[in-house]
């Protein structure tokens, strides 16, 4: 087992409690046409925050209950960074949050 499960477990739990917590989770999901989305971010079809709880997290997840590889590289957070920019105090901790998932994807320290 990688030794970074643990750690990206409870990163990915911390996103997921921020989004809650700054009001931008949401009951109801996108609709198919914005999930099914080719874009990047699925900038085309949902907001950044959407992005996060209906793609991001669960594909997550899912790689880490499969015992699956981890990705090699990981740049959420100048995503987040261009997406807040314009709130990026509001943002703040969430911006952190996503950088340390990527750090502990890339491995860097």
């Amino acid at each position: 087992m990688d030794a970074r499960v643990p750690a990206v477990a409870e990163q990915l739990l911390l996103i997921e409690r921020e989004l809650r917590a700054q009001g931008w989770w949401s009951d109801q999901p996108p609709s198919e046409e914005s999930l099914a989305s080719q874009q990047p971010f699925c900038v085309d079809s949902m907001a950044f925050e959407q992005w996060l709880q209906w793609i991001f997290l669960p594909r997550m997840k899912r790689l880490l209950e499969a015992g699956a590889e981890l990705p090699a590289v990981s740049g959420i957070q100048p995503m987040a960074e261009q997406v807040y920019a314009q709130r990026l105090e509001q943002a703040a901790v969430l911006i952190r949050l996503l950088g340390g998932f990527d750090q502990l994807i890339t491995g860097a320290t």
